[in-house]
């Protein structure tokens, strides 16, 4: 099946021999172009770099290089002895498109000549069982301190009993990991050694899209293989990584490359190589890194109490369009639309409501949905965040006392489905009493029809309308005055679902 993933790009892998391959390209002999040194293009305006040609990474690979070190990480996976046969389960799907490529490698079949390595036990394969089979997942990582502080992804060591880091000089040693992040795919290691050459922690925020950035790594265990591209996008939010905002580059990243470092021109480490999209499992043009500042803040947490402490407000919020910025009286769609506050949380407390628009939180501007989660969440629990919040179109200041994050979500940005295009056009009844003693709505009004407007919106049998701009329907009747006396838009907020959306709908 061609389906879009978003995948990490350490690929777990067990090979005893080391795979190479020449390949001899033709060329035409044509004038070589003028580049510049990394410190030179570090001392250069933008423009004149662009103008110049494309620039020397040697300078910036010959320094830093040797602070990225390769990964190994040994697992213990279940492995099926199948009977009469001498199959042999790879740690990787069998539909991955890498899993040709890695059986190849993998070894010997059970059974001929005694197997491979560890296999020898199983010849012959005819008895059924599990055995406990060594997997081994290769990545990237980058010291960060002289006294062996090491930063990866934690999909990389997630679930390895034996982790052992390679440096560029070929020592090796076996690592300790003080701790990983799922949330953040974070993870910190430990090494016994002194005087180790380190990277330089640079700004993420100061980087622009379109700037050159450099990714060292060890993809498919080629120790400190050398990338190039530009940053595509910034503060990229990816389905299930509400904490995180990714800068998105061109980078080839690929298997073995996660938790490599992600360089800007300046040689100072911007980011954390993390995962792709792609259709195939390989590099499609689309790579994203987690910002090293986040990244930082993580490690601290660790590295101090051996977990991450995360700030919680308790809402959901949803992005704002042109629609809903009209129905809520502003002049352009920013900021995050609260359509739902959680009871007794720390919204519901500062009292937040649904209809609020989160425009800043102490003073950071909120220009989308996808910002908010992880403001909140880089935000020490038990503080107090100022919000400015639109409202009864204006703007108003509401105090909350940040919660700590524990199994419910800090503030998730879910964006609603239903579209708008192009009068409301809905049969509609009151709730039953069995309805509102169900505890999940004690309001509003059930959608028996959709069409028209509604209908375009998204609208759809079975919805609750709840308000009509952020004000509580409760009537049919006071439904259609509602909409008699709106404009061109309104704003809907529904329960569908056990969640309550708000769905902008243009009214003509």
């Amino acid at each position: 099946m061609n389906a879009k993933v978003f995948t990490r790009s350490a690929v777990a892998i067990a090979i005893a021999a080391a795979l190479s391959a020449g390949y001899v390209a033709g060329h035409r002999d044509v004038p070589a172009p003028e580049v510049i040194t990394a410190a030179q293009a570090a001392m250069m305006p933008a423009e004149a770099a662009a103008k110049t040609g494309i620039p020397d990474f040697s300078g910036l690979v010959e320094t830093y290089g040797p602070a990225v070190v390769n990964i190994s990480a040994k697992h213990e996976v279940k492995r099926t002895a199948m009977r009469n046969s001498g199959a042999r389960q790879l740690p990787i799907d069998p539909s991955d498109p890498f899993y040709q490529f890695f059986k190849r490698f993998y070894g010997g079949v059970p059974g001929q000549g005694g197997g491979n390595g560890g296999d020898g036990g199983d010849g012959g394969g005819d008895d059924g069982g599990q055995a406990d089979t060594p997997s081994t997942s290769l990545g990237s990582g980058f010291v960060l301190s002289a006294d062996g502080y090491i930063l990866t992804n934690a999909h990389v060591v997630d679930g390895a009993n034996v982790v052992t880091v390679k440096l560029t000089d070929k020592r090796e040693f076996k690592a300790k990991v003080v701790g990983a992040d799922k949330q953040s795919d974070v993870a910190v290691l430990k090494i016994d050694a002194k005087d180790l050459p380190t990277v330089k922690i640079g700004d993420p925020r100061q980087s622009k899209v379109g700037q050159w950035v450099v990714a060292i790594g060890s993809p498919y265990g080629f120790d400190n293989t050398v990338t190039s591209g530009i940053i595509s996008a910034k503060s990229r939010t990816l389905p299930d990584e509400n904490y995180t905002p990714f800068i998105q580059t061109d980078v080839p990243v690929n298997p073995g490359n996660s938790g490599g470092p992600l360089f800007n021109m300046q040689g100072e480490v911007i980011g954390i190589n993390s995962m792709i999209y792609s259709r195939t499992g390989g590099f499609q043009g689309l790579s994203f890194a987690i910002p090293i500042d986040e990244a930082i803040k993580v490690k601290d947490d660790l590295v101090k109490t051996g977990h991450v402490s995360r700030g919680r407000l308790g809402v959901a919020v949803q992005s704002m369009n042109q629609t809903l910025a009209n129905s809520f009286g502003m002049d352009k769609p920013h900021g995050a639309l609260v359509s739902s506050v959680d009871a007794d949380g720390p919204a519901a407390k500062a009292g937040l409501k649904p209809g609020d628009v989160i425009l800043s939180v102490n003073g950071q501007a909120i220009d989308d949905s996808t910002v908010l989660p992880s403001v909140i969440a880089g935000i020490k629990p038990g503080t107090k965040a100022d919000l400015q919040v639109w409202r009864d179109k204006s703007t108003k200041n509401v105090t909350a006392t940040i919660g700590a994050l524990g199994d419910k979500k800090v503030a998730s940005a879910d964006t609603p489905e239903a579209q708008t295009q192009g009068r409301l056009g809905v049969a509609v009844r009151p709730l039953t009493p069995e309805e509102k003693s169900s505890g999940s709505v004690d309001h509003g009004l059930v959608v028996e029809q959709a069409g028209g407007a509604a209908a375009n919106a998204g609208i759809q049998q079975g919805d609750v309308i709840l308000a009509v701009n952020g004000r509580p329907v409760t009537s049919a009747d006071q439904l259609k005055k509602m909409i008699a006396d709106a404009g061109n838009s309104i704003a809907l907020l529904i329960q569908r679902d056990n969640a309550q959306i708000f769905v902008p709908v243009d009214l003509g």
